[in-house]
């Protein structure tokens, strides 16, 4: 029988196959039909690509310069940098005045901007899994990690313990193959070598489901931090930054999935002015900064960042979530 609440909406085109999407509201059920559309662009030639670039607007001065770069960053890894400065997200054109050679400066940037930050990242890893184990092991014991009592949630702890399994089962490190040839019994190693073939992302999710708060809270108090709920915001957000580095992906204007509790109080210089774009590049650049002066005042951190602005001047900082007068901060001091 005909339900007189549904509502069927129907895109008009000329589709190979129609999609349905149902969604629903109170006593109402809506039904979306979503059009598959073939894929029918060929592959272009560079020369092609170029010609399409300015026929959209873009200044190139130099084509056999942006040749030879089309040649080692291909045309659409290069299109995420080109995107925030087209006047039309349709048709694609360039605003007036944007040259080819910008967008490669912001390319050229976010590369070294993620050197820099994978370096930090790494200091800041091997910190919290040094801590983990100090904190976590004369309490919980050493194969806390495979102990469900130790664990908040028990459907986290069985994911967590799958991955740990087959990170450990990979690792090629000579410490995990040597304690196999000694010992059968438990079948992963104590957890300061478990834990130091693990990802980022599982070391941060053993530690949100660890039970025993005391003991995180020793961690983050380590690192000058009131409490774990902050650390463990820090973590999420950390590995979410890792993982797009990994993959050589644009952090430069990118809004990230995870926003970071940010320091009400703190014990070492912060920020004063509450930024408002929480899930851009900025805030995370704060707690990184933070994280890395708890770990080891001399770091350099804030010397190397301010000195890779100052080699690109053009790049838009706004676009990072970067707030007015950021750089007379106490924290960027």
């Amino acid at each position: 029988m005909h339900n007189p609440k549904e509502v069927h909406t129907f895109a008009v085109t000329n589709p190979t196959t129609l999609l349905v999407r149902k969604a629903s509201a109170p006593g109402w059920d809506f039904v979306l039909y979503i059009p598959f559309m073939r894929y029918t662009k060929q592959t272009i030639t560079i020369d092609e690509q170029i010609q399409t670039l300015q026929d959209r607007g873009l200044m190139i001065a130099d084509i056999a310069h942006a040749k030879e770069i089309l040649e080692r960053i291909s045309y659409f890894r290069l299109a995420d940098y080109w995107r925030p400065f087209e006047k039309d997200k349709v048709t694609h054109q360039f605003a007036p005045g944007v040259h080819f050679n910008g967008i490669v400066k912001a390319y050229d940037f976010d590369k070294e901007l993620k050197i820099l930050l994978f370096s930090a990242i790494q200091t800041i890893e091997v910190a919290v899994r040094a801590k983990v184990i100090k904190y976590f092991s004369p309490t919980a014991g050493p194969f806390w990690f495979m102990d469900e009592n130790q664990a908040l949630n028990s459907a986290h702890f069985h994911s967590n313990l799958t991955h740990v399994r087959a990170e450990v089962a990979r690792s090629k490190e000579a410490y995990i193959k040597e304690h196999f040839l000694k010992y059968d019994a438990p079948d992963l190693p104590p957890v300061w070598k478990t834990l130091e073939v693990v990802s980022l992302g599982t070391l941060s999710k053993l530690f949100s489901n660890f039970s025993d708060k005391d003991a995180k809270d020793l961690v983050a108090t380590d690192f000058r931090l009131p409490q774990h709920i902050v650390l463990e915001s820090w973590l999420e957000c950390l590995t979410s930054l890792r993982n797009y580095i990994a993959h050589h992906a644009r952090i430069w204007n990118r809004r990230f999935p995870q926003k970071p509790e940010l320091l009400r109080r703190s014990r070492s210089p912060w920020i004063s002015n509450r930024p408002s774009q929480l899930f851009k590049l900025y805030p995370i650049l704060c707690c990184i900064t933070y994280w890395l002066n708890a770990i080891d005042a001399s770091n350099t951190f804030v010397t190397a960042f301010k000195a890779l602005l100052m080699k690109y001047p053009n790049v838009d900082t706004s676009a990072m979530g970067f707030p007015a007068g950021w750089e007379n901060e106490p924290l960027w001091q």
